[in-house]
């Protein structure tokens, strides 16, 4: 699902919702939850899951190109951990077809 994919769903099941604030609704809420993990705070959805940054050390690397040896330095990175309601609701549709809109 896409963000206007999803902005089109809200305004549907929604009718008193013009697509504009619907709009502005996804996001505000991305923007914070953007905003949010730059600081470093972890953003936590009951029944859906949390995103938290996790740490990835500095290593060597290499050069694919040139076969080189480089630094790769130390990053941070979005990770997100799915609740235990959206993983029970994920497992049940296993073996089922993937439905395409």
């Amino acid at each position: 699902m896409t963000k206007s994919e999803l902005i089109a769903r809200l305004a549907e099941r929604y009718p008193q919702l013009v697509a504009k604030d619907a709009d502005y609704a996804v996001k505000t809420i991305l923007d914070a939850m953007v905003e949010a993990l730059s600081a470093g705070q972890r953003i936590e959805i009951r029944g859906f899951g949390s995103f938290a940054l996790n740490r990835r050390p500095p290593r060597i690397g290499r050069n694919p190109k040139s076969g080189d040896e480089v630094m790769v330095p130390e990053r941070r990175v979005p990770h997100f951990k799915p609740g235990k309601a959206l993983r029970e609701r994920v497992d049940v549709m296993v073996g089922q077809p993937i439905k395409e809109d």
